[in-house]
């Protein structure tokens, strides 16, 4: 497998990514799979895991940094823009469909996490997406609204948007807007303030189990007001009758997003569970990224293979 450090545009911003390109010989184009990571995530963690594993079982992946994140472009920095976030899984399939190892009529998509719910309104207006997947998906705007767990007080948020205009007004008064941070200090802080889901998201990015200096620590203020009336599920039905698979761990606090977004599916579809996962559990424990990547594999092999004949 090769892995070529590659960019491409999305409405005017590069975007860096890495495309992974099976070895072995093919006796035609590829099949290919988008990879988008989670929020505050970068290609070099759980999305590059992924696009590589599933290179190995012969597609040619993309993994790639959303706009204003990463090693992509785009000002300010730490922007979240779930509009823009959708325009880059499709800016990412019009890279695939230039390239003469892809077979540009077998492209599915994967999110993981916060990707996992932009990938749905990006294929339910895209049919150059054949086949669409999740890992541990989340709305973040629901995420944002209502809490990891779906239980949050909503003064919770209204408290944030009022933030985030204060922002604003800083920003047109010349001054430099404060930031949204999004790890505290300590394990024991991550604990405190998000239980147990906290503390993984705290496990996996501010330690070296999968830290990375690009990984964002922060988002604009601006990032909420923005979240504040998306919404990745409604498009869901657009879908049609492409496939569709989501793969949750049964400890996952975030799983009563995936059973939402299912539930508004109207074509094939399916939701797999990984027995005893947490949700940041998928992002690297390989006794649960081995089957989630089996049955990845099987999916897309089933539904992109149909899809070119």
């Amino acid at each position: 497998m090769a892995k070529t450090n590659i960019t491409f545009d999305s409405a005017g911003i590069p975007l860096a990514g890495h495309l992974y390109v099976p070895d072995a010989p093919a006796r035609g184009p590829r099949p290919a799979i988008v990879v988008g990571h989670p929020g505050s995530g970068v290609k070099e963690q759980a999305v590059g895991r992924y696009a590589r594993r599933l290179a190995e079982r012969g597609y040619v992946t993309l993994a790639f940094d959303a706009a204003y994140q990463g090693e992509s472009g785009g000002r300010p920095r730490g922007l979240e823009d779930p509009a823009h976030r959708v325009e880059d899984l499709k800016a990412a399939v019009s890279f695939l469909t230039t390239r003469g190892e892809v077979d540009s009529g077998r492209i599915g998509a994967l999110g993981i996490c916060a990707s996992g719910g932009y990938v749905l309104p990006a294929t339910a207006s895209d049919h150059r997406i054949r086949a669409v997947a999740t890992v541990s998906a989340v709305d973040i705007a629901r995420q944002f609204r209502l809490g990891a767990d779906g239980t949050q007080d909503p003064a919770v948020f209204q408290s944030m948007l009022a933030a985030a205009a204060d922002a604003r007004t800083t920003e047109a008064r010349g001054e430099t807007p404060p930031v949204l941070t999004l790890f505290p200090d300590t394990a024991e802080q991550a604990r405190a303030l998000g239980g147990e889901h906290g503390a993984e998201g705290f496990a996996y990015y501010r330690t070296p189990r999968a830290q990375h200096p690009r990984s964002a620590g922060f988002l604009t203020w601006t990032s909420v007001d923005k979240m504040a009336t998306f919404d990745a599920f409604t498009p869901i039905p657009l879908i049609g009758q492409r496939p569709l698979l989501m793969i949750v761990g049964t400890r996952a606090v975030t799983s009563w997003m995936s059973v939402e977004a299912f539930q508004r599916a109207i074509g094939p579809k399916e939701i797999h569970w990984i027995d005893g996962a947490s949700h940041v559990d998928l992002y690297d424990r390989k006794q649960y990224v081995d089957p989630a990547v089996e049955k990845l594999a099987g999916f897309f092999g089933e539904h992109l293979d149909q899809a070119r004949g």
